[in-house]
C-alpha cells in the first residue's frame, strides 16, 4: 500500500457509491448455512466448491472451521457437507446420499427455481436452450438437472446461428441468473427470431440482485471517468458489472481488496464510481474507500436506484429444534 499523503497534498475526488451493492439474499443465506452448520455440528464442516465466489468470505469461513473441497470423494465418511450457492448437478446429492453423508444444500433459491423450470420443460417434451457461460458452476449445476441430450448451452449471441433445430421444433429457453441483462436480451431476441414458437420463463431468470446491481452501475457510470467493481475474477455477476460500466463509457477495474487499488488509475479522474458484486461483503467496500483516501480527499455520494428487502429461508435441518 502506498504511503498516505497529508490531506493538504491530496487532490479531491467525488466518489459515487452505487446502491444496492454487495451481498444478495442468496449469498447471505449460503454463508449463514455454513456458519449455523458449524455451530450445530461442530468442526469441521466440508463445503463442496467455494460457497460463494469471494476469497475474503471463503477465508473467513475457513478460519471458523469450514473445509473447502473440489469433489465429494475428498469428504470423509460420516462428515457434514454443504453444497455451494451456485447449485450442483443431481448426481452430487445422489452420490452423497449413497455414501450416507449428511448434506445441506445452500443453492440459491432463485437458481433452484431455474432447476425446477428445466424439469418442467423436459416433462413437456421440449428441448432446452440454456443461455449461460460455459464452465461456470451454476451452468454445470443446471445442465445436470436434466438427462443428457435434452439441453443445449448457448454461450454467446453467435451461437444462436449454429443451432441445428427446425424453426418449429419444440424448444424452451432458460438463463443463468448472473448474466448481463442487455446481452441476454439480445440472445433471447435472436432465439425468438429463429424459433418463433420457443417458450420462455414467465418471469426473468436473471436474478433481482444481478439486475439491480447492473442498473445501479448504469446510473453512476456515465458520470465517472473510473469505476471500481469489488469482486472475484471468477464471479460472473462482478465481471458483468465491469462490462456494464465500460459500455457506459467509463474505465472499469475489478479489484478484490483495497490493496489492489492502483493510484495510477486515478490520473485525470475527478469522479469515480464504486460498487460490489453480490458475493462481496460491505467491509471490503470500506477497505477500498480507505485505500483511495490514502492519496485522494474523498467526498462520498451514495446513489440508490432501488431498495432490496428479499430474505430466503434456511434449510429445515438448521431451523428445527
Amino acid at each position: 500500500m502506498n504511503a498516505r499523503l497529508p490531506d493538504t497534498e491530496k487532490p479531491s475526488l467525488h466518489l459515487l457509491l452505487a446502491a444496492p451493492r454487495g451481498f444478495c439474499a442468496g449469498v447471505d443465506r449460503a454463508i449463514e448455512i455454513v456458519e449455523r452448520a458449524l455451530e450445530r455440528y461442530g468442526q469441521p464442516v466440508y463445503v463442496r466448491h467455494e460457497i460463494v465466489h469471494n476469497r475474503y468470505v471463503v477465508d473467513g469461513l475457513k478460519a471458523k472451521g469450514a473445509v473447502f473441497v473440489d469433489e465429494l470423494d475428498e469428504v470423509p465418511d460420516a462428515a457434514q457437507v454443504v453444497f455451494s450457492a451456485h447449485g450442483v448437478p443431481k448426481s452430487v446429492p445422489a452420490a452423497a446420499t449413497t455414501r450416507g453423508l449428511d448434506w445441506l444444500d445452500a443453492t440459491c433459491p432463485l437458481v433452484s427455481k431455474v432447476h425446477r423450470q428445466a424439469e418442467r420443460q423436459i416433462e413437456a417434451g421440449r428441448h432446452i436452450l440454456f443461455i449461460g457461460h460455459k464452465g461456470h458452476p451454476e451452468v454445470i449445476g443446471t445442465l445436470g438437472q436434466v438427462p443428457p441430450g435434452t439441453i443445449t448451452l448457448v454461450d454467446k449471441l453467435e451461437d444462436v446461428a449454429t443451432l441445428d433445430f427446425a424453426p418449429d421444433a419444440p424448444l424452451a429457453f432458460l438463463t443463468q441468473t448472473t448474466l448481463s441483462v442487455d446481452d441476454t436480451a439480445e440472445i433471447v431476441a435472436a432465439l425468438r427470431a429463429r424459433f418463433p414458437a420457443i417458450v420462455g420463463p414467465k418471469a426473468e431468470d436473471i436474478c433481482y440482485a444481478t439486475s439491480n446491481r447492473q442498473a445501479s452501475v448504469k446510473a453512476i457510470a456515465p458520470r465517472c471517468q473510473l469505476v471500481l467493481v469489488i469482486g472475484a475474477p471468477n464471479s460472473s455477476n462482478s465481471l458483468r458489472l465491469v462490462e456494464v460500466a465500460q459500455r457506459c463509457g467509463a474505465r472499469a477495474e475489478l479489484v478484490q481488496r483495497g490493496s489492489d487499488v492502483d493510484p495510477a488509475w486515478f490520473v485525470g479522474v475527478e469522479t469515480m464510481g464504486l460498487t460490489a458484486g453480490a458475493s462481496a461483503p460491505e467491509t471490503l467496500v470500506t477497505e477500498v474507500i480507505d485505500a483511495v483516501r490514502a492519496f485522494r480527499t474523498v467526498e462520498v455520494e451514495q446513489v440508490r436506484t432501488t431498495e432490496e428487502k428479499m430474505v430466503f429461508k434456511l434449510p429445515r435441518q438448521l431451523t428445527d429444534d
